[in-house]
């Protein structure tokens, strides 16, 4: 069990679709254990981080997708779980509190109906004999009959289909045997019952990036499409993991970990910020990765700038570099009250060292020397966001301090 457990714990740490913590820690003589025992970590919609066992059911597979580690052309260890053993495991860690809930994911073996019987054996045991009543995430099987689809439905809390990729033509050429339509099938599957029972918490899906040419803008485009059409709670980026040798694959070293940061900021501006995607690209195809895509927007067009925050809308302030939803709430709140100054968004926890650029306080700059100059705000940014020249060409780091 514990050599299972490690193959495919380890097997399923590529799907972004669950966050996941990617530790390595052992227990040396202390509490708790961050090992390769497929702990990762979720989160509600209250906010609250939620431990889930993270697994495949099996890592062999009838499909032979370019990108993917257990892709059925690779020598690779495999193994397989029985329903039993998963719930067991599930069981036990729980009792160890070690988790809250499961994410249960599996390659395909013999057929998609198959695989996707043994996902609904296996949560029926842990819902019925175990009595087990914690978050369950499912990977939903691409090509399963729709009628599996919702009986897995109606059991777990969330499902997620992975589009992978996103264009129908990048599909054909890196993952043969998947087709966009039963991966679109599914979604609309779940979509349609809406019942509070069926996948309360919503549905994900999860795209690849990198492993094929697609620009930012079809990407991003992709995105809208599916939240619009499918109701999707989040749509996870991943960033091409070079895990595989093909000649259809990019020659990387390093997965391109800032685009896919460039992506989650863009993907939060369309969900919540009001941004569309022509605001996103204007005629460009790809994001400044040197900027994230707010700051960058709001330097291509001064033109609405700067906004006296005593006086901009809502609308306004959230697109204001700095300026998030809560803190905009605050500045229209506060300033019913008195008129705001630069040292008032201070104490409300606003950082301006992007926002001072942007914005006046009583028609008034944060210092003398800053005007609306393109060059010189651009070149002010740049040099926040990096120690130096050298480091404009390398990939950022997410543990690296930024000199101010």
């Amino acid at each position: 069990m514990q050599e299972k457990l490690k193959i495919l714990a380890d097997s399923a740490k590529y799907d972004a679709s669950c966050s996941s913590s990617g530790s390595k820690r052992i227990n040396k003589n202390g509490i708790g254990n961050a090992s390769y025992s497929g702990i990762c970590h979720s989160f509600s919609s209250d906010g609250r981080c939620i431990s889930l066992l993270k697994i495949l059911m099996t890592n062999c597979c009838i499909f032979d997708c370019k990108y993917c580690i257990n892709r059925k052309s690779n020598n690779v260890k495999r193994a397989i779980f029985t329903p039993q053993e998963i719930c067991e495991l599930t069981i036990n860690f729980y009792k160890r509190n070690y988790i809250e809930g499961l994410f249960l994911s599996s390659g395909i073996i013999n057929s998609p109906d198959w695989t996707a019987e043994k996902l609904l054996e296996t949560i029926l045991l842990l819902r019925n004999k175990y009595k087990f009543n914690g978050y369950i995430h499912v990977k939903a099987i691409p090509g399963a009959n729709r009628n599996l689809i919702k009986k897995i439905g109606s059991l777990v809390d969330r499902m997620s289909a992975n589009i992978e990729l996103p264009t129908n033509e990048s599909l054909k050429l890196l993952a043969p045997n998947k087709n966009e339509k039963d991966i679109n099938n599914i979604m609309q599957t779940i979509k349609n019952n809406k019942c509070k029972d069926f996948v309360p918490a919503g549905q994900s899906t999860q795209m690849i990036i990198g492993a094929a040419k697609e620009t930012d803008f079809q990407i991003m485009k992709k995105s809208f499409y599916l939240y619009k059409n499918y109701n999707l709670k989040r749509v996870f980026y991943s960033a091409y993991v070079p895990v595989n040798n093909d000649k259809l694959l990019p020659n990387i070293i390093t997965p391109p970990l800032l685009r896919e940061n460039r992506l989650y900021q863009a993907d939060w501006l369309l969900r919540f910020y009001k941004f569309s995607l022509n605001d996103l690209f204007d005629n460009y195809e790809n994001f400044n990765v040197l900027l994230d895509p707010k700051t960058d927007w709001a330097i291509r067009h001064l033109d609405r700038f700067p906004l006296e925050v005593n006086n901009a809308s809502f609308d306004e302030l959230i697109k204001i570099p700095g300026i998030g939803l809560n803190s905009a709430k605050k500045i229209l709140s506060s300033r019913k009250v008195w008129s705001l100054t630069f040292d008032d968004l201070k104490k409300m926890g606003i950082s301006l060292k992007k926002a001072k650029y942007f914005i006046t306080c009583n028609n008034k700059y944060y210092s003398e020397k800053y005007t609306i100059n393109q060059s010189l705000i651009y070149a002010n940014l740049i040099n926040n966001e990096f120690r130096d020249k050298k480091a404009l060409h390398v990939q950022l780091s997410l543990f690296d301090e930024i000199k101010q």
